[in-house]
C-alpha cells in the first residue's frame, strides 16, 4: 500500500527523522562510554543525561521514579519542560550544586538539589552534560518545621519575657496568648478551668485570644462536650472535630494541654484549629507545652502575688484595728514603721516620723530600757517594760520588743492607764466584799461562842436571834453579789412582758412593810391614775422596788413617810420614791450606783447596808431599757426616779 502524503507533510517528516537521527547518534555516542553507562546505572542518585542542546538523551530509574516519566517519555522532554531556571532555592558554598524546583509529570512541585558537569569526548570536545539530583523535600520540610519551631519559640521567649517584666501580668497572658495564636496559625487561644464540684460542670474561660475573621465563635460550648475526658485526663487531650455546630468555624480540631497554678481548679491551655490534628507537627505540641509551663508559672506568680498582696491588706488590717501603738525599727534605732489608730493618744502620721531615730521622738532614757541593754547592737531577746509616762500624755504605758531578725525588731506600745484602773477597782472590790462578809460572819462566830458557853434562856434565845440575822445578812450579801455577776455576764436573762405597773408596786410595798413597821414608817401610794401598762421581767422589776423602797424606809427616820407616786408622761410611766431622811450630799450622788458605794453621812450614822443594792437596780432598769435618777438634799430627803417603757 502506497502512502500518499502531501507537500506540507514532506518537510515535518524529514525533520522528525533527522532529529531521530541525532539522538540516535548521542546516545550510541554516550552509551559507548560503557565504564560511565554501568556506573550511571547503579547509581543510587537521580541522574539525567542532557545534550548540549539541553534535550535529555537519557535517565537513570531513581531519576524517572522521581519525576514520573518512562524512558522514552524522557526524551521528548528538555530541561526546560523539567527545571524552572529562574527560580533558583540556592547555591551551595559557591560550588556548582544548586537547589532548583523539578515538575513531575503530575505537576506537582518537587525541590531538588543537583550538580552538573560536562563530559567530553576523546578529542576533548564537549559531547554531553551529565546531572546529579537529590529529593531534598523531606529536608526542606524539615527545615520549614525548623524554622516554624524557632519562629514559634521566639515568640514564646519574647512574650516570656514581655509577660514577666509586664507589671501587669494577666494583661500580659492574653498578648502571649495573641502572639502563640497566630505563629501556631491557630484561629484561637485561650486559658479554661473545670470545676466539677458537686457535679455542677462549671467552665470558666479565664483568658482568650481569637482571630478576626473568627470573631464570634463560640468557646464554652466547643469545650463543654468535652468536659468530663477533659477531666479524666492523664496529658494532653487532642479532639478533631470535622462537623460541629458552631456555625462561625464549622470544622475544626481542639488541643487542651493541662495547666498549674490556676487557683486549685481544672486548668487548661486550649487551642482551636482550622487544619486536621494530623497537620501538627512533634515540634507544634513541644512549642504549646513550652508555652503552658511559662503561662503555668505566670498564674502561680499571680497567685503569690494575690496572696501577698491579700496578706499584706490583712496584716495592715490588722494593725490598724489594734488599739495598741506598733513600730518597727532598725538597728539604729531608725523608726521604719509607724501604726497606730488615729484615735490613740500617742498618734502621728506614719509619713511624719518613718526616717526619724526613736530617741529623737521618745525620751532617751525610755528608748534605752524598751530596747533594752542586752540587745546591743543586733536584736537578741525580746524585752517588756511595764508601767512608764511620757511627758506628752498622762496615761500609763508598757512597751513590748520582739526580734524580727538581728537587725529589725518590732514595738508595741499599749496603753495601760484603763488595766490599772481596772486592776485597782478589783482590788477594791475583793477588799470590800472581804470586808462585808467577814462582818457579819465575825458576829455569827461570836453568837456561836458565847452559845456554846452557855447562859440564861433570855442570853440565849438573844445570841440565837442575833446569830439568824447575821447569818441572813451573809445570805442576802452573797445572793445580791451572785445576782451582779450574772448581770454583768449576761447569765441573767430578762423575760420582758406586759404588766400592770400597780400591781407590782403593791407587792413591792407589802414586802418592805414588815422593815417599815419596826420604825413606824407609813406609806403613801398614788393608785388614783388610770392602770398603766409597762414592758418588764416580773420578778426584776419587783427587786427593784423592793430595793428602793426597803432603802427609802431604812433612810427615814421614825413616824414619818415614804411616798411612792406612778405617773403616765408620754411613751414612758416613772415612778417616783420619795423619803424624808438624811438625804445625800452633792458630790456623792454621781458614785451612788458603784458597787460596794455607801456615802459618808450613812457610814457615819452606822446605818447597815452592802453598798451593792443601788448597783444592781441601775443594771436592771438599764436591762429594760429604762432609766433611773437621784434628787436629794440633805436633812430634807432623797426621791429616786424611775422611768419604764410603756408597752403597746
Amino acid at each position: 500500500m502506497t502512502l500518499c502524503m502531501d507537500e506540507k507533510t514532506v518537510p515535518i517528516k524529514k525533520a522528525l527523522i533527522k532529529k531521530g537521527l541525532q539522538l540516535e547518534k548521542k546516545k550510541k555516542r554516550w552509551r559507548g562510554d560503557l565504564f560511565g553507562h554501568a556506573l550511571y546505572e547503579q547509581m543510587g542518585e537521580c541522574v539525567f543525561i542532557i545534550g548540549l542542546d539541553l534535550q535529555y538523551l537519557a535517565a537513570n530509574r531513581q531519576a524517572l521514579d522521581l519525576l514520573g516519566y518512562t524512558e522514552d517519555e524522557i526524551l521528548t522532554l528538555s530541561v526546560s519542560d523539567v527545571m524552572s531556571l529562574g527560580d533558583a532555592l540556592d547555591q551551595k558554598d559557591q560550588t556548582n550544586i544548586y537547589e532548583r524546583t523539578f515538575k513531575r509529570k503530575d505537576g506537582t512541585l518537587i525541590p531538588v538539589e543537583l550538580s552538573t558537569a560536562i563530559v567530553a569526548d576523546e578529542d576533548g570536545s564537549p559531547a554531553y552534560i551529565q546531572s546529579i539530583v537529590r529529593d531534598i523535600s523531606e529536608r526542606k520540610r524539615s527545615e520549614k518545621a525548623l524554622k516554624r519551631s524557632a519562629r514559634i519559640l521566639s515568640v514564646i521567649s519574647e512574650a516570656s519575657a514581655r509577660l514577666f517584666r509586664s507589671p501587669d501580668i494577666e494583661l500580659g497572658i492574653s498578648e502571649m496568648l495573641e502572639l502563640l495564636g497566630i505563629a501556631l496559625d491557630t484561629f484561637a487561644c485561650v486559658i479554661f478551668e473545670l470545676d466539677n464540684f458537686q457535679g455542677t460542670r462549671g467552665l470558666n474561660v479565664r483568658y482568650s485570644w481569637v482571630d478576626g475573621d473568627a470573631a464570634g465563635f463560640d468557646i464554652p460550648s466547643a469545650i463543654q462536650p468535652h468536659f468530663q475526658s477533659l477531666l479524666s485526663a492523664q496529658g494532653n487531650v487532642v479532639v478533631e472535630i470535622k462537623a460541629s455546630a458552631n456555625e462561625v468555624v464549622p470544622e475544626f480540631s481542639f488541643l487542651a494541654v493541662p495547666v498549674q497554678g490556676t487557683g486549685g481548679l481544672g486548668g487548661f491551655l486550649g487551642l482551636f484549629d482550622r487544619e486536621n490534628k494530623l497537620s501538627w507537627l512533634a515540634s507544634d505540641f513541644d512549642a504549646v507545652q513550652t508555652s503552658a509551663n511559662v503561662i503555668s508559672a505566670a498564674l502561680q506568680r499571680i497567685h503569690y502575688e494575690e496572696t501577698i498582696r491579700l496578706n499584706q491588706a490583712r496584716n495592715r488590717a490588722i494593725v490598724d484595728a489594734l488599739p495598741d501603738l506598733v513600730i518597727r525599727i532598725n538597728a539604729e534605732t531608725i523608726i521604719l514603721d509607724y501604726s497606730c489608730n488615729p484615735d490613740h493618744p500617742l498618734y502621728i502620721h506614719r509619713d511624719l516620723i518613718a526616717g526619724k531615730k526613736f530617741n529623737e521622738t521618745w525620751p532617751e532614757e525610755i528608748v534605752a530600757s524598751i530596747v533594752g541593754a542586752e540587745n546591743g547592737e543586733t536584736y537578741k531577746v525580746s524585752n517588756w517594760v511595764e508601767g512608764f509616762n511620757l511627758p506628752f500624755s498622762s496615761s500609763l504605758y508598757e512597751a513590748r520588743l520582739n526580734p524580727i531578725n538581728d537587725h529589725e525588731a518590732l514595738i508595741i506600745i499599749r496603753d495601760i492607764g484603763d488595766k490599772m484602773r481596772l486592776n485597782d477597782m478589783k482590788t477594791d472590790f475583793i477588799n470590800r466584799a472581804s470586808h462585808e462578809l467577814r462582818t457579819p460572819l465575825t458576829s455569827a462566830i461570836l453568837m456561836a461562842d458565847l452559845i456554846d458557853q452557855g447562859g440564861t434562856a433570855e442570853e440565849l434565845d438573844e445570841y440565837w436571834q442575833t446569830l439568824r440575822k447575821e447569818l441572813d445578812r451573809q445570805k442576802n450579801l452573797i445572793d445580791r453579789l451572785l445576782m451582779a455577776g450574772r448581770l454583768e455576764s449576761g447569765m441573767m436573762k430578762l423575760e420582758k412582758a406586759s404588766l400592770e405597773l400597780f400591781s407590782v408596786l403593791e407587792e413591792s410595798v407589802q414586802a418592805a412593810r414588815p422593815l417599815a413597821n419596826k420604825k413606824r414608817v407609813s406609806f403613801v401610794l398614788d393608785t388614783s391614775l388610770k392602770p398603766v401598762q409597762v414592758l418588764a421581767d416580773r420578778g426584776a422589776l419587783e427587786q427593784v422596788f423592793i430595793n428602793l423602797i426597803s432603802n427609802a424606809v431604812k433612810f427615814s427616820p421614825e413616824n414619818s413617810s415614804v411616798e411612792i407616786v406612778a405617773n403616765d408622761v408620754g411613751e414612758h410611766a416613772e415612778v417616783r420614791i420619795q423619803d424624808h431622811g438624811m438625804g445625800i450630799s452633792k458630790d456623792a450622788i454621781p458614785h451612788l450606783f458603784q458597787k460596794f458605794y455607801r456615802a459618808k453621812n450613812v457610814t457615819i450614822a452606822e446605818i447597815p447596808g452592802s453598798g451593792i443594792g443601788l448597783y444592781i437596780v441601775k443594771t436592771i432598769v438599764e436591762e429594760l431599757g429604762g432609766t433611773i435618777r437621784v434628787e436629794s438634799e440633805l436633812n430634807k430627803g432623797t426621791v429616786f426616779i424611775v422611768s419604764l417603757q410603756k408597752s403597746e
